[in-house]
């Protein structure tokens, strides 16, 4: 299940993840990571071709959704651990407020309210095939001149770039500035 949140941010009901992506996605709550190992490096994933959305494109670290009443953390650590077999050593808030709306050539939509997070890992994925085609990690500025990346992931960059240039600077931002759906379930 995910959660249907209004344009202010606000739960207002759920719907099962399969049936939610179609050519009038309504707005829902997800989240992005990007993992940095212990190098400063920044783990790039390609999408399973299998995937319903963006089947095979390169993206950030790994995506997801919380469960109705998850924490986004808690959300963030287990799709890691799910999709790529990894254990976060840190999970820091840099974008509470990142939304987008994306479509796919054959009309079907991503619509979602993201906050996007940096996150420390230590060890070599172990990727689910289901979720992960392929993986490599890069150097900050080779992502960010990257241009065969996800919708959602080149808007990131620009407003993670305006952060600063090293990630491992970034500010952690203030939890409140979440959309309140994020919030109740921290």
């Amino acid at each position: 299940m995910v959660v249907l949140v209004d344009g202010d941010g606000r739960a207002i009901g759920t719907e099962a993840k399969a049936t939610v992506h179609h050519a009038a996605t309504p707005l829902h709550l997800a989240f992005s990571s990007y993992v940095f190992d212990d190098r400063g490096r920044v783990l790039l994933t390609q999408r399973a071709f299998g995937k319903r959305t963006w089947p095979g494109v390169w993206t950030n670290s790994c995506c997801g959704h919380p469960l109705p009443g998850e924490s986004m953390e808690s959300a963030v650590r287990r799709r890691l651990a799910d999709e790529l077999g990894l254990v976060a050593e840190s999970v820091e808030l840099v974008l509470p407020e990142f939304r987008y709306r994306a479509v796919m050539p054959d009309g079907l939509v991503e619509n979602e309210l993201c906050p996007v997070f940096r996150v420390t890992c230590a060890g070599e994925p172990v990727a689910d095939e289901a979720e992960v085609a392929a993986y490599e990690w890069v150097e900050w500025d080779d992502l960010t001149a990257r241009a065969d990346l996800s919708p959602w992931c080149e808007l990131q960059l620009t407003e993670l770039t305006a952060l600063g240039p090293k990630p491992q600077n970034w500010p952690i931002a203030d939890a409140s500035r979440l959309p309140a759906a994020a919030a109740l379930s921290a």
